[in-house]
């Protein structure tokens, strides 16, 4: 089965507003994409650390990813990998049954409960005076 890779930020955008499954070193994001094919990205923020860390990070969810989706993926879906902070330094084996586990609940059509928007940090004003 042939892996199409995400370059587009509009794709990642709407993959986006699908399926989230989150784990300890990642987050999955799933969205059927009108019959494209299998899909899949990968994201690490400058958050994660330097491009060292973050190079590093990105060449193990490639291979994690070429090894689950041809079997676990979901078929006309995207799939977008979110790089988290504690991402790096987890054991691969284990991170590989994560992601594992998320594709099976994607598959379910099961997700993390939505989250609410976060507030604001920092000084604000309230408009009281």
């Amino acid at each position: 089965m042939m892996l199409h890779i995400l370059t587009k930020r509009s794709d990642f955008l709407s993959a986006n507003k699908g399926l989230r499954n989150a784990r300890a070193g990642f987050v999955l994001l799933t969205r059927p994409n009108d019959g494209k094919g299998m899909r899949f990205g990968i994201t690490v923020t400058k958050k994660i650390g330097n491009a060292v860390i973050r190079n590093r990070m990105k060449r193990r969810f490639r291979e994690l990813i070429k090894e689950a989706l041809p079997q676990s993926g979901l078929a006309d879906h995207d799939h977008v990998l979110i790089g988290r902070a504690g991402g790096v330094e987890r054991d691969y084996h284990t991170m590989a049954q994560e992601l594992d586990k998320a594709l099976s609940r994607a598959r379910e059509g099961r997700s993390d409960p939505p989250r609410g928007r976060r507030p604001r940090r920092g000084n604000r004003k309230t408009g009281s005076a």
